[in-house]
């Protein structure tokens, strides 16, 4: 059985996220899973980015929900700052920088694949 896990006070993680246990996940960019339903079904997350940190060209199969918690992230639908919600669909792509740094809440409906050559292999992100 699944235990619950509760998150308190997430809107201040940046002050606290020397608690969490960070896995690396690419060069600048750190994740603390909170679920994954198998290889293929839902899964969420915080990613940490480092100033300059990127994750490169991905394709959505599912829905993607970004909730920036600290610090900004910028695709190509602008600079996102904290407290502000992405809703990537579907069939959607993207890639991702955060010049100055941030923390953010990523929840997929399926997984991604990474699509651009700046990786070696065709990589599932989830």
């Amino acid at each position: 059985m699944q235990q619950v896990l509760i998150l308190k006070d997430l809107l201040n993680i940046a002050v606290r996220q020397d608690e969490l246990s960070w896995e690396p996940f690419r060069t600048g960019v750190d994740i603390y899973r909170l679920y994954k339903d198998g290889e293929k079904g839902a899964a969420a997350a915080l990613l940490r980015y480092q100033p300059g940190a990127s994750v490169p060209q991905h394709d959505h199969i599912g829905f993607e929900h970004i909730f920036i918690l600290s610090g900004s992230q910028t695709d190509q639908n602008g600079e996102h700052q904290v407290g502000t919600l992405v809703i990537n669909p579907p069939s959607s792509n993207h890639k991702v920088i955060s010049q100055d740094g941030c923390i953010v809440l990523a929840i997929w409906e399926k997984p991604i694949s990474i699509t651009s050559c700046e990786t070696t292999n065709n990589q599932q992100l989830k």
